[in-house]
């Protein structure tokens, strides 16, 4: 019992450490830019430019390959589901619509899924290792 829980707590750890991380990516790619842009014909667009969420997804693609590549699989995909899913639901709130909460949940069904697949993908890359020379 004693060994199974100590090997669940790097688990934990990477669950958490994931979670603050991915907070803190949130918080600098896209926390920063809150206005939207006003077109001249009236139409708005924003408040985050293509280049920083592509920032945010490839910052949190090399977190998720650095747990995933150390078997932290359960760290990759939880934490950076978790750290999304506070961030967005805590930069979104103030929606007077209320329809933020869709928003949040795609984030949060989005990110799961897609760090899931990238998470076994890299483990399992890792685990056949490079190919031999022959």
């Amino acid at each position: 019992m004693r060994q199974r829980l100590l090997k669940l707590v790097p688990q934990l750890l990477a669950v958490l450490v994931l979670a603050v991380v991915t907070l803190g990516a949130w918080a600098a790619w896209l926390g920063w830019d809150q206005q939207r842009d006003v077109h001249p014909d009236g139409s708005t667009t924003g408040p985050y430019e293509a280049w920083q969420v592509i920032g945010l997804v490839l910052t949190l693609l090399a977190l998720v390959y650095w747990a995933a590549s150390r078997r932290y699989i359960a760290g990759a995909v939880l934490g950076t589901t978790v750290g999304l899913t506070i961030a967005a639901y805590y930069d979104w709130s103030d929606d007077s619509s209320g329809l933020f909460m869709v928003g949040v949940g795609m984030v949060m069904v989005g990110s799961l899924v897609v760090t899931a697949v990238v998470s076994v993908v890299i483990a399992s890359v890792k685990r056949k290792g490079p190919p031999s020379r022959r």
